[in-house]
């Protein structure tokens, strides 16, 4: 992976690469700050613009959208009680009361801090787990691939949303959005219905501008708010005088941003979990071990830091699946997986072969977008405030310009725009009865993996499914997916502790 760093460094330290780190991270931030604007919406909607841009560009430009939205919840779930992004909704249950006893500017520091440490930590596991994964995956073969992404399936339908029954289904949807077209496995086109613009089955990009962001235009226009400000109706505390961090902090927290940002990064690396999910059970964790637990939800310090250090530890997590094994770890992931292809790369153990540089991009942007994020949102919080106030009536009609000039410039037909239309009717009708939306975007991602292997497997084994039972790496997978299920069942049926998780759309 780090061969030839010195290609890479120079590459990243570039003008044009350093303003595209700069823009994304910004973007990124303010996105993040605006309640309903998402970081996928914001990268699913930035992609059509980098088609022109040499492919290494567009993931610093990408990831650095990746990086800055996900920090970017923190000011407005301070300051307005309202999480720009779900990652930081566990942010207002803290935030909010410190700001409101007049140390808003405590909090901002602590939650910045943490977003800081938390990006860096995971981005050393990054660094130092990508190699080593992607070294081992290349020795797994067609049926560890398909088990691999049975796991991923199964982790996505049980654990990262409120209901078993509706990720599964969710999930399923999504495995059967991505049937129509050419088989990956034998060419031979189906379920086209007979339309001819569908040979090529739906592409990625349509389907999450639809989802992501025609949904949220939907949602606003139908609820009939678009005329009013994001954040009406809440009371806005005053950022305070400075930004109050101490050195002494890193000895006070330093337990909890260490365990928070493990946490963080380990929820990351499980694919379709997420920053919002990481951020609570980092929460949790910290309540539990807190000598003050009476003071979570009205105004703790450790809240914050277990929050913000732990959404931003996701990231680094779900980057080492998606470089090391083409495996997104969530739905942003998922769309960068999209990204690589678009640019003609081939995602998964091979990439950090085939080319090293778009690896060492990923990598290397994200240690630069973390320095970027930290020094914009340092400077920029009183401003993110003004930008979260911004009219809907404003923002809306330009999403969705975007969102047509987005799926139309793809492949230059009206086909991907109404595809686009009708998937952000389903994504709405989703989220309106509270159906998760990221398995189906991973199910789509990963069914023609997942059958592209199966089909490989079976016509190396003669059209036998043994080998996926015989063979130590593939059974232990298949093994993992089917505890990870009964397990689910089991605390669902015996004990009816649902498991209660915030949905990942962020």
């Amino acid at each position: 992976m780090f061969t030839e760093p010195d290609v890479a460094i120079r590459f990243l330290l570039s003008p044009t690469s350093l303003l595209m780190a700069a823009v994304g991270s910004l973007l990124g931030i303010f996105v993040g700050a605006i309640p309903g604007l998402t970081g996928a919406m914001l990268i699913a909607l930035t992609l059509p613009l980098t088609y022109s841009m040499p492919s290494e560009l567009a993931l610093v430009l990408l990831v650095s959208m990746y990086v800055g939205s996900v920090s970017g919840g923190l000011v407005t779930a301070t300051l307005l009680r309202i999480p720009g992004t779900p990652a930081s909704m566990m942010t207002t249950l803290d935030g909010y009361p410190m700001a409101q006893q007049g140390k808003a500017g405590r909090a901002l520091a602590l939650g910045i801090g943490g977003t800081f440490i938390g990006g860096m930590i995971s981005w050393g596991f990054l660094i130092c787990l990508a190699q080593p994964m992607a070294a081992w995956s290349l020795t797994f073969g067609p049926f560890e691939f398909f088990a691999l992404v049975l796991v991923a399936m199964v982790l996505i339908a049980t654990v990262g949303g409120k209901s078993l029954s509706l990720g599964l289904f969710s999930g399923a949807l999504g495995v059967m959005i991505a049937m129509p077209g050419s088989s990956p496995a034998t060419g031979i086109t189906r379920f086209t219905f007979g339309i001819h613009e569908m040979d090529d089955g739906f592409k990625l990009l349509p389907v999450l501008i639809g989802l992501f962001a025609v949904n949220q235009v939907i949602r606003q226009v139908l609820q009939g708010d678009v005329g009013g400000d994001v954040g009406g109706g809440v009371t806005e505390v005053n950022a305070g005088d400075k930004l109050d961090f101490r050195f002494r902090d890193l000895a006070t927290h330093g337990v909890n941003f260490v365990r928070s940002a493990l946490i963080g990064t380990w929820i990351g690396i499980l694919p379709g979990i997420g920053a919002n999910v990481g951020s609570v059970i980092a929460y949790s964790a910290a309540k539990r071990a807190s000598k003050t637990p009476d003071r979570f939800g009205n105004g703790s310090e450790e809240g914050v830091v277990a929050s913000e250090t732990a959404n931003n530890a996701t990231v680094g997590g779900a980057l080492i699946p998606l470089v090391a094994m083409g495996i997104p770890g969530s739905v942003i992931d998922a769309i960068l997986l999209g990204a690589l292809v678009i640019h003609g790369l081939q995602p998964g153990p091979m990439l950090v072969q085939s080319d090293p540089l778009a690896v060492q991009t990923i990598v290397g942007t994200m240690l630069i977008a973390n320095l970027l994020t930290l020094l914009f949102l340092l400077a920029s919080v009183r401003v993110m405030v003004r930008a979260a106030r911004v009219p809907l009536f404003v923002l809306v009609p330009v999403v969705l310009i975007f969102c047509v000039i987005g799926s139309y410039a793809l492949a230059n037909r009206m086909f991907d725009v109404w595809v686009m239309l009708a998937f952000g009717v389903v994504g709405y009708l989703m989220e309106r009865f509270h159906i998760p939306i990221a398995p189906l975007v991973i199910g789509f991602v990963l069914a023609p993996i997942g059958e592209e292997h199966l089909a490989a497997g079976l016509m190396n084994s003669g059209g036998s499914l043994m080998p996926m039972f015989t063979q130590p790496i593939s059974l232990g997978l298949s093994l993992v997916a089917l505890a990870l299920l009964a397990w689910t069942l089991w605390r669902r049926f015996n004990d009816g502790k649902a498991i209660r998780l915030p949905d990942e759309s962020s």
